[in-house]
């Protein structure tokens, strides 16, 4: 499956939820993950990838300063990964 459409199940799934979800196409930041949502006051970033393939190491940095921040920051290859 590709990666966009991971995204698609993802964002669908936490909308569904009632989550404030975006896509994020481009930004001031290199790593910025895909996904940014806000779920009962929580904040969320996830990096979209697909099977197999893992996170660079800007995009593993940006996930580690939003956990610092107080965030929840992973990586995601299925919508049963954000269930994890």
């Amino acid at each position: 499956m590709l990666e966009k459409d991971i995204q698609k199940k993802i964002i669908k799934a936490l909308e569904k939820r009632g989550c404030w979800v975006v896509k994020t196409i481009s930004s001031n930041k290199n790593g910025t993950p895909d996904i940014i949502a806000c779920c009962d006051g929580r904040f969320y970033a996830v990096e979209v990838k697909q099977p197999g393939k893992k996170a660079t190491k800007i995009q593993d940095f940006q996930l580690k300063k939003i956990q610092e921040a107080g965030g929840i920051a992973f990586v995601a290859s299925s919508v049963e990964d954000l269930l994890t």
